[in-house]
């Protein structure tokens, strides 16, 4: 009878205690839902900190690239005020000098015919110290203001012999090996002959003072991987330029040829480059010698085939 009367309540007890498992296994669902659902937003959130992070990261590196650029320009416009500057100074400088210049050469020149043997020396010293003015009055004003460009179509591997055979006579250049070693299938370059002309004779002179005799002189030219550009290297085996020295090649009147030389010859060849919308740059070390850099655009090419290259060299007795 006693286990008939708490069967009741053993089974409601059993009952409730079965729901109650259920509530519990239901709330653990729930809950275990709840931590994935906030396990899945922490994944979300770094997600979203990591590519916040790389876009901070990536502004931060636009910004230093844009400062960076800032600073180039800022540097690039101090450069052109001074060379404006120096135009302007350049210009009047000719106009004041120019004419008395001219008059006192005249005057020289015919005292040098009047004038007794023992006195024709020291007329000499004047009228070369006169055109020693001129012809750096004249590499000035080539600087200040290059005369307008002549364009042409030419052949680069034909200007670079005719230039090296022109300067054969040339006493410093006397032991020296010249080598042409421009492809004579490079496409015609369209730029004003004359210019790149003095551009090339100015660097090839300055290597010739730079490399002693025996020593080899070669000019080099490719088409870049580009296509629309030449590079042309004046290479030599001289003594080198110093790193001391090697910023201030392109500045004006910076010469360390001291009495031979206006400092003028550099910076006139990379004016007349740049007005070609090319660069030139050099390269060099002491006792290792100097690469000169200068590379122009082909403006329209010609595709027309021309025999392979050929290496011409010469030996100046």
């Amino acid at each position: 009878m006693f286990a008939l009367y708490i069967l009741p309540f053993l089974v409601v007890a059993l009952v409730l205690l079965l729901g109650f498992c259920r509530a519990q296994h239901h709330d653990s669902e729930s809950l275990r839902e709840e931590l994935e659902q906030l396990q899945e937003t922490i994944r979300q959130r770094e997600k979203e900190r990591d590519s916040a992070l790389q876009e901070l990261f990536l502004r931060f590196s636009e910004d230093g690239k844009l400062n960076k650029e800032k600073s180039q320009f800022q540097a690039k416009l101090a450069e052109y005020e001074k060379y404006a500057a120096l135009t302007q100074l350049a210009l009047g400088a000719a106009h004041e000098i120019n004419n008395p210049l001219l008059g006192i050469l005249s005057h020289l020149e015919l005292e040098l015919n009047n004038a007794p043997p023992e006195g024709r020396h020291e007329i000499e010293q004047c009228i070369e110290a006169a055109r020693r003015i001129s012809v750096t009055l004249r590499s000035l004003m080539n600087y200040a203001r290059p005369s307008p460009l002549i364009l042409s179509k030419l052949n680069l591997h034909r200007l670079v012999a005719e230039t090296l055979a022109f300067l054969q006579h040339q006493p410093m250049l006397h032991g020296r090996i010249l080598e042409n070693r421009v492809p004579t299938d490079l496409p015609n370059i369209r730029v004003d002959a004359n210019q790149l002309s003095q551009v090339l004779m100015n660097l090839l002179l300055n290597a010739a003072q730079a490399t002693p005799e025996g020593g080899r002189i070669t000019v080099f030219a490719e088409r870049l991987r580009s296509g629309d550009s030449v590079e042309i290297r004046i290479v030599d085996t001289g003594c080198g330029i110093p790193p001391d020295v090697l910023p201030h090649v392109f500045e004006p009147f910076f010469t360390t040829k001291r009495g031979k030389g206006t400092g003028l010859g550099l910076s006139i060849s990379q004016t007349y480059v740049r007005s070609h919308e090319g660069e030139i740059q050099v390269e060099s070390a002491p006792n290792c010698g100097t690469t000169v850099t200068i590379t122009l655009p082909l403006r329209q090419p010609e595709a027309a085939h021309v025999e392979g290259a050929k290496s011409s060299e010469v030996i100046i007795q």
